[in-house]
């Protein structure tokens, strides 16, 4: 089953979600879906890598929006046999005092271009564990802060076991984001200096030769919101031997911090966009941080529409999306158009379907989804119902949002709730549709439907965004706060428009985002020659979609990361 894949040397991308398609519920955002499109661009540059993920078998959730607009969240069962093929390998590991047995489901990931790559998915629900260790593998996020450890226990420990043992040639091991850290202690242990050349009171450690096997990526530009486990509980439940001054050398004297662990073991340490990296560097002084702004697949986020039109226009753009530079010259205005009237017309039948919401074809669509949680701030646009209104009597335009919370964020599921508010009290004169379960499918409808794709976190949390470069890939440009990847990709009224500027004042932003609507955006679309508006569509495709790109970030992984 793996003789395709053991023998030659891969990199190895620990990953604890990972979308695949979708109708596999490992993932729960946008580090999920940026993991497989990562995967999917190293499988059209034939770079040579495997994917080690949970199985996940209940998913993250399946979200549902009741009559009063609050998220209802159920299990996302799905069945690996459907999908994947178990291997015969397994290993296991000490946790809590008990061997917890580990196997893999091996999903195979076929690329747009003829391309495949294995993609472990490991899974604690095996005969040999008892019914709670079963379980460690179920629930993506779930649980408590024991169940974390447990599962990233399982990701790092198991995941470099389990490599080992399904005869994986690994030559490097990428760390996407700090929950799979511990594979760094794993390696630890296996290589280590002879009792000869080890002097007395040095580590036995081989730390240099660890740290030149990882790589690592860090998408969290707060301190707050980093893994970290009490070392009381550390030593009760991870058992593999380590003393735990040794641990604390690497990972911080107070908790275990699973991102300082993942900086001392990597000799490539990089954020996900440059204003990410340069706050990196200030929160981890004395590590550097380099800059690989992310990027999304080039081939899974393109509508069908816009494939057909790049095959006809920029032959080879799936292999070289910068082809895509030449959209503005070479392609015409028409033909960007009905691609674009094809895609939101499948919106609109796609929000009729969902929620019983009719839109008009002819009128602009804002559009907003990401992860509902305080920083994304989905409510600015809502800041002021009068002034939205005020604007739509002269401008009409239509709203289409969606996302899911986390189960345990009180105050994101609360924003939802009272979305829907806004969206009632606005009935009659701006429609406003909010979609329940945003998935990897929806994306793609939304991300390819709407007229305008509007951010606005506050700054500086948003580490990168990958959401509206799916967007750029259907010329969809962007209205976004200055903050990630739109910092670089903004070219103020070319490839899209800016709300307010970097520091990021939440009344500004309000005001700012009102002003633009209504004074440019808007104003623009309705212009009776339409020109102007395809000429910003076709700038978000050759000024953004050429750049913010997967294949693009694996060319630069691959020269600056892998390469040692």
């Amino acid at each position: 089953m793996l003789d395709e894949f053991a023998h030659e040397p891969r990199v190895a991308y620990f990953t604890m979600e990972i979308a695949l398609r979708n109708e596999i519920p490992t993932y729960a955002g946008g580090l999920g879906i940026l993991a497989g499109d990562t995967m999917r661009s190293a499988t059209d540059l034939d770079m040579p890598m495997v994917a080690v993920s949970l199985v996940s078998r209940a998913g993250y959730f399946r979200q549902e929006i009741d009559a009063q607009g609050r998220q209802l969240e159920h299990p996302a069962i799905w069945d690996p046999r459907q999908w994947a093929k178990p291997l015969d390998a397994k290993i296991a590991v000490p946790i809590d005092g008990r061997m917890v047995w580990i196997g893999a489901w091996l999903y195979v990931l076929e690329g747009s271009m003829g391309g495949r790559q294995p993609v472990l998915l490991l899974d604690t629900d095996l005969n040999e564990n008892s019914s709670e260790d079963r379980e460690i593998t179920h629930y993506l996020y779930g649980g408590d802060i024991t169940y974390r450890l447990k599962q990233e226990i399982v990701l790092g420990i198991g995941g470099v076991r389990l490599l080992q043992a399904a005869g994986f040639n690994i030559r490097h091991y990428h760390m996407n984001e700090g929950h799979s850290a511990l594979l760094g202690l794993e390696l630890m242990r296996r290589y280590t200096y002879s009792a000869e050349e080890v002097r007395p009171g040095e580590t036995p450690y081989d730390i240099p030769r660890v740290r030149d096997l990882c790589s690592f990526t860090t998408h969290t530009p707060v301190e707050a919101g980093h893994d970290r486990f009490p070392y009381d509980m550390v030593q009760r439940i991870l058992d593999n031997g380590f003393d735990i001054r040794v641990i604390r050398s690497l990972a911080g004297d107070d908790s275990l911090n699973m991102t300082r662990l993942a900086l001392n073991l990597s000799e490539f340490v990089n954020g996900v966009a440059k204003r990410h990296a340069e706050i990196s560097n200030a929160m981890f002084p004395g590590y550097k941080v380099h800059a690989i702004t992310n990027g999304v697949h080039p081939f899974t986020w393109a509508s069908e529409n816009f494939r057909q039109l790049y095959d006809h226009y920029l032959p080879g753009w799936c292999h070289e999306p910068q082809l895509l530079m030449r959209a503005d010259c070479c392609m015409p205005e028409a033909a960007i158009w009905e691609a674009h009237v094809q895609a939101k017309r499948h919106l609109i039948e796609k929000v009729q379907l969902l929620t019983g919401t009719v839109l008009k074809p002819d009128i602009p669509i804002l559009g907003f989804a990401r992860r509902m949680t305080a920083y994304k701030r989905p409510d600015l646009l809502f800041s002021d119902l009068n002034r939205l209104q005020e604007i739509a009597r002269s401008h009409p335009f239509q709203i289409v949002l969606a996302g899911k919370a986390h189960p345990k964020d009180e105050s994101g599921k609360q924003m939802i709730e009272q979305l829907h508010a806004h969206a009632r009290a606005l009935s009659g004169s701006i429609p406003v549709a909010y979609l329940p379960e945003y998935d990897m499918a929806l994306a793609q409808t939304l991300t390819a439907g709407v007229d305008v794709w509007v951010n606005t976190p506050l700054p500086p949390l948003e580490a990168s965004g990958t959401s509206g470069m799916k967007a750029a890939f259907n010329g969809v440009p962007n209205l976004s706060v200055l903050d990630g990847w739109w910092v670089e990709g903004c070219i103020e009224g070319v490839s899209g428009w800016a709300i307010g500027d970097a520091a990021g004042i939440p009344g500004d932003n309000a005001r700012t985002l009102y002003d633009k609507l209504e004074q440019v955006v808007l104003p623009l679309y309705f212009n009776a020659d339409r020109s102007g508006w395809i000429r910003v569509m076709k700038n978000a495709i050759s000024k953004n979609a050429s750049y913010f790109n997967s294949h693009r970030m694996m060319r630069r992984y691959a020269t600056e990361a892998y390469a040692r």
